[in-house]
């Protein structure tokens, strides 16, 4: 039977809400590089005035802190709307960006797009796949 009436949250299809709470440890707000537990969290913020970059961990120790074997997919969200500068993503060793993400990124399209704007549109989700436990594939999915 359809559900016809909300008295609570409505839960997505696979049985959950994400609720990620900002933490100082998982702020970045300078040019770095992402440590695999920042980056395990699933959600990053910056509160940058200077352009910043963020650069993945490698496949192999993002796919340890992970657990990752072939197959496995996370979501990374970026939250820079308190932030007053551009913030870009960079991957590293064994991280590429997908197929989609290339052809998208010729095209000035969305999937390509590694920049997350500041104020209120500066949010982004990532998705990344898992093509071993060593290796991932990257792409903005929002």
């Amino acid at each position: 039977m359809a559900r016809t009436t909300f008295s609570g949250p409505v839960i997505s299809s696979n049985g959950f809400i994400t609720d990620h709470t900002p933490t100082a440890a998982n702020a970045i707000n300078a040019t770095a590089t992402a440590t695999a537990a920042q980056i395990a969290t699933g959600y990053i913020t910056s509160t940058s005035a200077a352009a910043t970059t963020i650069t993945l961990p490698t496949g192999t120790l993002l796919g340890a802190a992970l657990g990752a074997t072939q197959g496995t997919v996370f979501d990374l969200f970026i939250d820079n709307t308190a932030g007053a500068s551009t913030v870009t993503i960079a991957v590293a060793t064994n991280g590429i960006l997908s197929t989609g993400a290339v052809d998208a990124a010729a095209a000035a399209g969305t999937f390509g797009d590694l920049t997350i704007a500041s104020g209120a549109t500066g949010l982004a989700r990532f998705t990344i796949m898992f093509s071993s436990a060593t290796a991932y594939v990257f792409t903005r999915t929002a």
